[in-house]
């Protein structure tokens, strides 16, 4: 029978002592540690266990801390593949933090390295080892919060006095380093004190931050401990909320809902920050901005504005009883219209043309219109996230750009942004003249049942490619159920009566089947405008 080689192990050993005293000898502590470790390594031969001959010795490093050469050495050749085993003469050698001893652990077990304790039967390879590294964990987990208690104590203690508790300066304030304080920054100050003032004035986030910016105004910037540079950009909604609502500008210092007066000085009154308060209040209660709920799109996650580099969301706004879906923005919506080409498009314009872009370089049996169009939305998302792995519409150069999952290659559309756009209905109207809005609408209504007829379509398909709402179309189309006489005077007669009959009230002769009692129902309306 032919014998099977045994997987070769590469084994490192690590050993380490606390200090210098004694590392002059022949036969030092080190020595002593190597000499148990391969011992061990040679009873496991048989494994295919092999020691590697290079040396990991720490010799007067404390084991407190991981800031080691030669344990960093180990680190990096694990990195590189070179080690299959991490050997040490007993656990602490590695490590006598708790925290840090886990760290490595996990370490390891990402690289696939089993980790053995020669003296203390502890290796990771078995279940007993595993057992015992769940306990080290536990504990180290423990550690971890009694930590975090601690430092949530101190800061909390910190705050009560009215101390700056660290972390990154708000605009208007720099630190004092010396005294660990906050003073203030009289350029930034000036800032911060107009966008109170402009707030009050103006009572929209939004119009603050488009203020700002038409001033090249920046939000604060500061650089690092390691270099890296952040802040320094264009305001938006969110950051001027940010500033508004916190109440280090009066000179306090907040800490769980309460405030203490703070050791930096004041850059905003009392008075002002209550108004601002005021008015924050006031607009969250009497909000009804359009387009400013979000909810589920197709697109959702997907489409993103490359003018802006920024995600485009799915919302929707309400006028009367209509509802108007779009796909909104974030740059246009935190930063203003002006700063984005793209802003607001219409959500089914942009979705029904997506679609019919994807069925060009896509082959699915998914999305073919038998299957896709039984789909409800929430079993559409997952099967579009599944093809696509971004989409791109640039207002600028009015394209689409669609890029599929295990894909790199980008395939453009040419797509106007004229056409994403929603035309209301009113507007449409003073468009086409100054006819009587019940001749033009009875005219369309005949064009879009010829639209029908010639393309075999419904009327939700039309809805889509003209832009308007289904339930508004259907209105139109149900003036085809006027008799022949009524339609008749609607399109001939110069009757002015005509410009002012009530769109609801004509629904009520619509609902009407029988033709003689249209006509008199009809007449009444006419002679009581």
């Amino acid at each position: 029978m032919e014998k099977i080689e045994k997987k070769k192990i590469n084994c490192a050993i690590y050993t380490r002592v606390s200090t210098t005293e004694g590392l002059e000898q022949e036969f030092t502590s080190l020595d002593n540690q190597r000499e148990s470790a391969e011992s061990y390594i040679q009873s496991q031969k048989s494994e295919g266990w092999i020691a590697l001959p290079d040396r990991y010795d720490d010799g007067g490093f404390t084991g407190a801390n991981t800031e080691r050469p030669a344990l960093q050495k180990l680190l990096s050749d694990i990195k590189e593949g070179k080690i299959d085993c991490a050997i040490v003469y007993k656990v602490d050698r590695l490590s006598r933090s708790l925290l840090d001893f886990s760290q490595l652990l996990e370490f390891f077990d990402q690289n696939n390295v089993t980790f053995v304790s020669v003296t203390q039967a502890f290796n990771t390879n078995t279940s007993m080892g595993r057992l015992t590294l769940n306990i080290l964990l536990s504990f180290a987990q423990f550690e971890r919060e009694i930590i975090s208690e601690r430092t949530r104590d101190k800061i909390g203690a910190a705050k009560k006095k009215g101390k700056w508790a660290g972390g990154r300066p708000p605009l208007g304030y720099d630190i004092d380093k010396i005294n660990h304080k906050l003073v203030i920054n009289q350029g930034e100050a000036k800032i911060v004190r107009e966008i109170f003032a402009l707030y009050i004035e103006k009572r929209s986030l939004l119009s603050v931050a488009i203020a700002l910016n038409e001033k090249n105004y920046k939000t604060k910037a500061y650089t690092a401990a390691k270099g890296n540079k952040f802040g320094g950009i264009k305001f938006k909604t969110s950051s001027i909320q940010l500033i508004v609502k916190n109440p280090l500008y009066t000179g306090n210092v907040s800490y769980r809902e309460q405030l203490y007066l703070g050791e930096h000085e004041r850059i905003i009154s009392d008075d002002t920050f209550k108004e601002t308060h005021e008015i924050l209040a006031n607009n969250r209660r009497e909000r009804k901005v359009a387009g400013t709920i979000k909810n589920i799109g197709l697109l959702n996650n997907i489409l993103r504005c490359k003018a802006c580099n920024s995600t485009m969301y799915h919302i929707y706004s309400r006028k009367g009883k209509n509802k108007y879906n779009y796909y909104l923005c974030m740059n246009a919506q935190k930063r203003g219209y002006k700063s984005c080409p793209t802003r607001l498009i219409a959500a089914q314009i942009i979705e029904n043309k997506f679609m019919e872009f994807l069925k060009k370089i896509a082959v699915d049996s998914r999305i073919e219109p038998k299957v896709w169009n039984a789909l409800t939305l929430e079993e559409k998302i997952p099967i579009l996230k599944s093809i696509v792995k971004i989409a791109h519409y640039d207002g600028n150069n009015e394209t689409l750009e669609i890029v599929l999952q295990n894909s790199e290659i980008s395939h453009k559309f040419a797509l106007r942004l004229a056409e994403l756009k929603h035309i209301p209905y009113h507007r449409r109207q003073a468009e086409i003249g100054s006819e009587p809005w019940v001749r033009q609408n009875l005219i369309l209504g005949y064009q879009i049942s010829e639209v029908v007829k010639e393309r075999n379509c419904g009327l939700k398909e039309i809805a889509n490619w003209i832009g308007m709402i289904h339930p508004r179309l259907c209105q139109i189309v149900n003036m085809l159920l006027l008799s022949p006489k009524i339609q008749e005077e609607i399109i001939l007669s110069e009757d002015k009566a005509l410009f002012n009959v009530p769109e609801y009230k004509l629904r009520d002769v619509i609902a009407e089947v029988d033709w003689d009692k249209q006509q008199e129902l009809w007449n009444k309306l006419l002679k009581a405008q």
